[in-house]
Order: C-alpha cells, then sequence, then structure tokens
C-alpha cells in the first residue's frame, strides 16, 4: 500500500483485545480533539471566562485563611498562611476538577460511544487533560504570589511534575471507577460531588499535616492527595515544610492500586457501553 492510498482498518474478533494500546496511539488526535473541544464548551459564553479559573481558588483561599489562620489559629510552618492554602489547594483543584469531569465523561458522550468505535479510554483522559488547563491559570498565579512575599522557588520545583503525575493518576483511576460505575448505575453522579466535598476537608487543604498526631500520620496519608499535597508544598515552600518519605510512598502505592484496579474495571466493563448508556 502507497502512501496515497487510504488506510485499511480490519474490524475482526479479538482484535480490540490484542491492539487495544495500540488503537490508543492510533487515535491520539482524537484525545486532542476531544481535550480541545471540552476547553471551548467550558468558556464558550461564559461572562468571565478562564477568570474562573482564578476566582474560585482565591475565594476559598480566603475562607479557608479566615477559617483555620485566624479564627482557629492553626499554624502555618512559618510561611503566610494564604500561601499555604493556595499550594494545597491548587493540587486538590485539579485533582477534583480531573475526577469530577472523567467520571461523567462517558455519559455526557453517550452519543458519540454509541456511534463508532474508538477505545473509549480516551474519553476520561481527555476530560483530565482539561483540568490541567484550569490547573495551568492557576500556577501562573501561585508564582505571582510567591514572588509577592518573596519565595523564590529552588531546586525542589523541578519535583512538581511528579506530584502532579500522581495527582494525575489517582484522579485518573478514581474517574475510571466512577465513569464505569456512572453508566450503569445513574445515582454515581450524586455521590462523586459527596466525595470531593468530603476530601475536601479530609485532605490538608486548609492546614498543614503538622497538625496530625505523628502517631496517625502514616494512617492519615492512605488519602494519595496527602502525598501530592505535603509534596506540592515542599516543593515550592521548601525552606518551611519537610517531605515524609513513608506517607509519600504509601500514596504512590495506592495511587498505583487505584489506576490499576481502575484500569481492570474499565476494560472488563468497556464492550457494555454501547448498549447501557
Amino acid at each position: 500500500m502507497t502512501k496515497s492510498e487510504p488506510r485499511e482498518i480490519v474490524i475482526e474478533a479479538g482484535r480490540t483485545e490484542r491492539h487495544y494500546w495500540a488503537d490508543l496511539w492510533r487515535y491520539r488526535e482524537l484525545l486532542y480533539i476531544l481535550a480541545r473541544r471540552d476547553v471551548s464548551v467550558r468558556y464558550k459564553q461564559t461572562l468571565f471566562g478562564v477568570a474562573w479559573a482564578v476566582v474560585r481558588p482565591l475565594a476559598t483561599m480566603l475562607v479557608f485563611t479566615l477559617v483555620f489562620g485566624r479564627i482557629a489559629k492553626l499554624p502555618s510552618e512559618g510561611a503566610p498562611y494564604s500561601l499555604l492554602v493556595f499550594t494545597g489547594m491548587l493540587p486538590w483543584f485539579f485533582f477534583a476538577s480531573a475526577l469530577g469531569e472523567s467520571a461523567n465523561s462517558l455519559v455526557a458522550n453517550r452519543n458519540l460511544l454509541s456511534k463508532v468505535y474508538f477505545p473509549r479510554l480516551l474519553v476520561p483522559t481527555s476530560a483530565i487533560l482539561v483540568a490541567l488547563v484550569d490547573f495551568a491559570i492557576g500556577f501562573a498565579l501561585l508564582n505571582l504570589m510567591m514572588l509577592w512575599f518573596g519565595y523564590t522557588p529552588g531546586w525542589r520545583i523541578l519535583a512538581l511534575p511528579g506530584f502532579i503525575l500522581l495527582a494525575f493518576g489517582a484522579a485518573l483511576g478514581a474517574g475510571l471507577w466512577f465513569s464505569a460505575l456512572n453508566v450503569k448505575y445513574r445515582d454515581f453522579q450524586f455521590v462523586i460531588p459527596f466525595v470531593l466535598q468530603f476530601g475536601l476537608y479530609v485532605s490538608p487543604v486548609g492546614f498543614s499535616t503538622a497538625v496530625i498526631p505523628e502517631k496517625w500520620r502514616l494512617l492519615y496519608s492512605v488519602n494519595p492527595m496527602v502525598g501530592v499535597i505535603d509534596g506540592f508544598r515542599w516543593g515550592c515552600l521548601g525552606r518551611n515544610f519537610t517531605l515524609h518519605a513513608d506517607g509519600l510512598i504509601l500514596s504512590a502505592v495506592l495511587t498505583i492500586a487505584v489506576l490499576g484496579s481502575g484500569l481492570w474495571l474499565f476494560r472488563k466493563t468497556e464492550r457494555s457501553f454501547a448498549d447501557v448508556i
């Protein structure tokens, strides 16, 4: 077959099982198209546009700073409390947005799933890529805040991509679980907001993990976002924060477990999506 001839696609029994991961690469342009479409839809015909990616974390930061910093007077490890909150809120909002969008992505794209073949894994993955746009905007704001408070990023900031990758894996793993279950059981769309709201308060977003007693800290790290948030603060505000290796390792292991089990469940139920959605 020459380059000028159209590519021939053969559909045969068992092909998707043998070539599924190759198909992910073959349909990589679709991943970009889905992500670009979702970004356009999110900010199309909005009053403030991308400013929502700034207003939401700023407003939440002000509330948390008032409640935890001024009223409860929790320690900030020598850093400005608003900066402590924002460095915890930025990775949390990325995780929450990525999980929420990916969990509902299959139902939102029901018409596409029922009409054409492509690896369904691309749908929840593209939803997480959209959350990276909001994260990039928030990260730019964080850099401005750090300059305002006199914090110059050191070498530790080079570790931030690793912590974001950890949050990405946790969001994708949980998103695969919820998206697969949401196709069959639509009441999971009501469970997801509750899980995210509960997770916000049990994660060290508005406070430092230093307030957690040492004997409970490893158990507290069962929440994968504990390691991510601690690592993010260590990378941005390293001179005031320490990185707990045991908690980070536990968060990483649990993230891998959630991601692996999410992939297993998603692949197991993927064939039935078009029939029940």
